[in-house]
């Protein structure tokens, strides 16, 4: 097993000593081991739950913090590292422990631990938690993916995200716990950086908030740290993180609303953001279930990343905030200018877009997944005979869009499905190069998933949702309430399922099934399943 945090005791001991801590000799040292292998917490350390990650066919990522007071300044820990014992079991009574071993929880590092296990049989379940003194943590329950190519009949994932704390409860997260899932994929928008606010005003109009984010608006690493504390404290979400692995990857609100590079929405000179994506991006890594290869340097971290479940799926995991340029005609809703179609203009990036471009050309999945935050069709968001976009997504930047879709149309690439997030709705619909003209079958699927909490309770369509049905041919499908996404594949037929809440403003919403949607083996098109 490999981890950032795994060191022996002995190499725990001489790097105290390399600092200055053993320098007064043994005894010192002795105390040091002791205070280490079995500290006495003041309140229960566990309080932020467990999380797995990333799983590979030998093994996943396990995560956890020592926080026995989440909420203050040093969460309760004293500013010095902390063994952490972890186990991995078959079974979910731990009768039989396959992997085990100890971590250091670094106060650098928000004593957060990730373990990256290693060893353990492809498609099988696994279960693991974590102690440190006489203090034991909650359960989490992983599975491994397929073997790399095997035949893998079927799959079953979640796909979730934008959770503002404030707008709702999470009972999405309680519900999506109970579905046995394979894995769940975070599309983002993890956490809400703005400061707390009592009401909240959308297009249903001002509402009062059923809770509220603590202090002002986050900036330094301190405030980040406390807002994902308040955030993961809570039991639903923790619930979910311990039913299966997730795979995450970040959008704008972890950082800044709608951020590209070093760019916010402020003005902020380039300089300074890039210390306030510094510390945002040191504070996503410590409380998320991630390999070392997304470890942060400096205002950067690796997040697009290439997973596999066997020969049925290949996932591309795709970062479209950190490469990206400048949001096009300042931004406007429903605009449209000659920046638009700038040909310098990116979403992914030069190096992202053709690691992206290599695994499409070699995979051989029945599936190829494009897993990501802000949508692809190029979607007609203004009323009457003009046409305006969300400048937000794919459609503000009609070159980088179009030379994905000829990617995929001209290298024959079929049986591609882009997965959503950011609107806080469910669509489904259809990828053409340009859906004013549309030539052809379809060239990808999409499919958007909506907020867990983001903007309140909802409603099953909205006017300009009505609307967008009736401008957008190629749009099948969409809905305004809460939620998640279930996704059912087989080498024949994908299936997603948008299951929606009647309400999240208290805990008591109801769980339906809204929608499911279908596209077949070798057919782009999205029918009614």
């Amino acid at each position: 097993m490999r981890s950032i945090d795994s060191l022996s005791r002995r190499g725990l001991l001489l790097g105290l000593g390399a600092g200055g801590a053993l320098a007064s000799g043994g005894a010192l040292a002795q105390e040091n081991t002791r205070r280490m292998a079995g500290p006495v917490f003041a309140e229960y350390p566990f309080q932020l739950g467990v999380a797995s990650g990333d799983p590979l066919p030998d093994g996943f990522v396990i995560w956890t913090r020592l926080a026995p007071r989440p909420l203050e300044i040093g969460h309760g820990m004293p500013s010095q590292p902390m063994l952490v014992n972890w186990e991995v079991a078959s079974d979910r009574g731990f009768n039989t422990v396959v992997r085990s071993g100890e971590a250091v929880a670094r106060p650098e590092l928000a004593h957060s631990v990730h373990v990256e296990v290693e060893g353990l049989e492809p498609g099988r379940d696994y279960f693991y938690r974590f102690s440190a003194g006489r203090e034991r943590s909650p359960s989490g329950r992983a599975k491994t993916a397929p073997a790399a190519g095997a035949q893998v009949a079927q799959a079953r994932f979640g796909i979730v995200g934008c959770q503002a704390y404030e707008q709702g409860f999470y009972t999405a997260h309680r519900k999506i716990a109970d579905e046995n899932l394979d894995f769940v994929f975070c599309y983002g928008d993890y956490i809400y950086e703005g400061r707390g606010n009592r009401t909240y005003t959308g297009s249903g109009g001002t509402m009062d908030n059923p809770r509220q984010h603590l202090g002002g608006e986050i900036y330094s690493l301190d405030d980040y740290r406390r807002r994902y504390a308040q955030y993961k404290m809570d039991s639903d979400l923790q619930a979910s993180h311990a039913a299966t692995s997730w795979f995450c990857t970040w959008d704008d609100h972890e950082i800044d609303n709608n951020w590209t590079d070093a760019l916010d929405q402020d003005g902020t000179p380039p300089e300074v953001f890039l210390l306030r994506r510094q510390a945002a991006a040191q504070a996503y890594y410590e409380n998320m279930p991630l390999r070392r290869s997304s470890f942060p340097t400096g205002a950067a971290i690796q997040l697009y990343r290439h997973a596999t479940w066997g020969n049925l799926l290949d996932l591309n995991f795709l970062d479209t905030r950190q490469f990206r340029t400048a949001i096009p005609c300042d931004g406007t809703w429903a605009g449209n200018c000659d920046a638009v179609r700038d040909s310098a203009a990116q979403v992914m990036g030069e190096a992202q877009e053709q690691w992206l471009y290599r695994n499409l050309d070699r995979s051989q999945a029945h599936w190829k997944v494009l897993a990501q935050q802000v949508m692809v069709m190029d979607l007609d968001r203004k009323e009457g005979p003009e046409t305006g976009y969300n400048l937000d997504t794919w459609a503000g930047y009609a070159i980088p869009r179009q030379r994905l879709l000829d990617r995929l149309r001209e290298r024959r690439i079929g049986n591609t499905v882009i997965l959503t997030g950011d609107e806080h709705q469910n669509y489904a619909g259809e990828l053409y190069r340009d859906s004013r003209n549309p030539e052809g079958a379809p060239i990808a699927s999409e499919f958007v998933t909506t907020s867990i909490s983001s903007s309140g309770d909802g409603q099953d369509i909205r006017a300009d949702g009505r609307r967008y049905l009736a401008d957008n041919p190629f749009l099948k499908f969409n809905n305004a309430q809460r939620g998640y996404a279930v996704c059912d594949i087989t080498p024949e037929r994908w299936q997603t399922e948008f299951k929606v809440l009647d309400k999240v403003s208290d805990k008591t919403g109801t769980l339906t099934t809204r929608a499911k949607f279908a596209v077949a083996s070798g057919d782009a098109r999205v029918v009614v399943a």
